[in-house]
């Protein structure tokens, strides 16, 4: 090959040197595969995490904004007692100006009813008391949530950045280097390519015969059909899962893109 990885005419490309370029770039991209293996979850961990926090603060507003509610429910009760204590005294004055039983009974019933109030009235406070301290309890256990979601998602910030940093000199050589090979396939292989590596589970869209079989979904390949592989004068692909096949011993000959 003239020019390693340079444009050509079609007609001056081999198949052979096609399905090479093909596994060369498949070997690259698998090698940038690994380094973001290599950062594992960390990405998503970091989402979650931002997600979770993102979340207790929304929820630590709207329980504040709770407790002011409640706060203000139990000092309007408050207030109520003390108007129905009010009427009381101002009833039971007036009881003893009464002219007549009738009056004496209108005013008892009245004191009644404002002693169910202060009743009811303190049985709500009690029970916003005691939802203001459970609700207080809550902002406790989510500061404290809140507290140890933000040191794990500084910790895990740091392996990220860290490990993204040790990696990305490669990682960015990696890419250079199918970006360079890329330019060598005609579009529509390198099109096909890429269509066959999103769909499979493990990113490989070229592989080898490993024991008279498919190196990616492991089934057999004939005898025949193995000996049309390692003559490399077409593309073929497994009937089975679409990969495209190569002979193991593809990179026998040095790499066209060393």
């Amino acid at each position: 090959m003239n020019a390693p990885y340079s444009r050509q005419e079609d007609k001056d490309i081999s198949i052979e040197e096609k399905l090479r370029a093909l596994h060369e770039l498949q070997s690259v991209v698998s090698d940038i595969d690994k380094i973001k293996t290599l950062r594992g979850e960390l990405p998503l961990e970091v989402q979650d995490l931002e997600d979770d926090i993102a979340g207790l603060k929304t929820r630590l507003v709207n329980l504040d904004d709770e407790i002011k509610n409640l706060d203000t429910a139990i000092n309007n009760k408050k207030i109520a007692i003390k108007d129905s204590q009010a009427l009381i005294a101002k009833y039971t004055e007036q009881q003893n100006n009464v002219r007549n039983n009738r009056e004496f009974d209108s005013l008892s019933k009245e004191m009644e009813f404002q002693n169910l109030e202060i009743e009811l009235s303190e049985k709500r406070i009690k029970e916003f008391t005691a939802e203001m301290t459970q609700k207080k309890e809550t902002i406790d256990n989510s500061k404290k949530q809140l507290k140890e979601r933000e040191e794990d998602l500084d910790r895990k910030k740091k392996e990220l950045e860290e490990i993204t940093e040790e990696t990305k000199i490669e990682e960015e050589k990696l890419k250079a280097k199918s970006e360079k090979i890329e330019t060598f396939i005609d579009p529509r292989l390198l099109t096909a390519f890429k269509r066959i590596r999103k769909n499979a589970h493990n990113g490989l869209a070229v592989v080898t015969i490993q024991r008279d079989a498919c190196g990616g979904c492991f089934n057999k390949i004939p005898p025949q059909r193995q000996l049309d592989i390692a003559s490399r004068k077409k593309i073929i692909v497994c009937e089975y899962c679409g990969r495209i096949l190569v002979d193991e011993n593809i990179n026998v000959i040095e790499d066209v893109a060393e």
